[in-house]
């Protein structure tokens, strides 16, 4: 990292430290006028199949409707972004028409949708081609962190094809993959300039990488590898930032000391104005509720300005996903 980044960073993180202890006001801490959720997962075991969940939670393995999601959220006042939820490759279709017609409904939050594709395949562009007239289509998501998706895997030509492919559509890419492979994400979004991608989950790093006095079995990566990566990814002007995923790792017990490295290391490296919030629900229910997250984030940020605040829980959503 340059110096003058560096110290740069560090006024930064000192002003918001000092801001923090001199307002500690209760405005800073109250919960959001308005949150785009941008990870809002939805899921019937009745008339789908996610493999994943064979693996997954026991609290998870279960029909979560959009009636839980409004008791989830209530008192909240949100909109929500759809977030595909890894179904089997012979679904994929079904999803994209019920999730689309479900924002279409104007029965609930859910304002938008990133459905699940399969860039790498051939039929990839004819898949997308069937909801281009969809103005609730907002992207694509295929999951990287899985058995059948090594390193290197989002870099094959034919995968880079239907990324770049997302582009010229005018859709985004999530990434989501483990966070030893970030570098991929880099050499994906470098090799795509002109598509939009979103960082799912903060990068998805190992929070034991940041637990004082470390822990039993080691992490995945160390603190620093994972800051140098998320720096590495924050200089590419077509890749933003979602603060999310990483309260399903807290521990019991854990607390919002234990997310703010990771939270305030993305919010300084993308900046206000290239970070969204998700909720990853039900998927954040491992660690923490919806509403704890949310009240964990509000402290976290708290000694931020308010403008950074609201472009972090919704203004920066509603431009990047083109909400009304």
């Amino acid at each position: 990292m340059h110096p003058l980044i560096g110290r740069r960073r560090a006024l930064r993180q000192l002003a918001g430290a000092l801001a923090a202890a001199a307002v500690g006001s209760a405005a800073a801490r109250e919960r959001p006028p308005l949150i785009i959720d941008t990870h809002q997962h939805l899921w019937d075991l009745s008339k789908q199949k996610l493999p994943w969940l064979d693996r997954a939670p026991d609290l998870l393995r279960k029909t979560y409707h959009l009636a839980e999601y409004k008791d989830a959220t209530r008192g909240l006042n949100v909109q929500a972004v759809y977030m595909e939820v890894d179904v089997d490759p012979v679904e994929l279709a079904a999803e994209a028409e019920s999730v689309l017609a479900l924002c279409r409904s104007a029965k609930g939050p859910t304002v938008g949708a990133v459905i699940g594709g399969r860039p790498e395949s051939p039929g990839f562009g004819d898949y997308l081609r069937r909801f281009k007239d969809a103005p609730e289509l907002k992207g694509v998501r295929r999951v990287l962190h899985g058995p059948q998706t090594p390193a290197g895997f989002c870099l094959q030509d034919q995968f880079v094809d239907g990324v770049r492919l997302l582009g010229k559509l005018g859709l985004s890419f999530d990434l989501c993959m483990r966070p030893t492979e970030l570098a991929d994400a880099l050499r994906l979004a470098e090799r795509c300039p002109e598509t939009r991608f979103v960082l799912d989950h903060c990068g998805n790093p190992d929070l034991r990488a940041f637990r004082a006095g470390g822990t039993a079995t080691p992490p995945m990566h160390t603190a620093d590898a994972w800051k140098s990566a998320i720096d590495r990814l924050a200089r590419r002007p077509n890749v933003i930032c979602k603060i999310s995923g990483i309260v399903a790792q807290l521990p019991t017990g854990g607390d919002a000391a234990l997310l703010a490295p990771v939270v305030n290391h993305c919010l300084d490296s993308f900046g206000p104005e290239r970070v969204v919030f998700g909720s990853d629900w039900p998927v954040c229910l491992t660690g923490a509720t919806l509403l704890a997250w949310v009240d964990m984030l509000t402290e976290i940020i708290a000694g931020r300005s308010a403008e950074d605040r609201a472009r972090l829980w919704s203004k920066n959503a509603q431009r990047f996903y083109r909400l009304s």
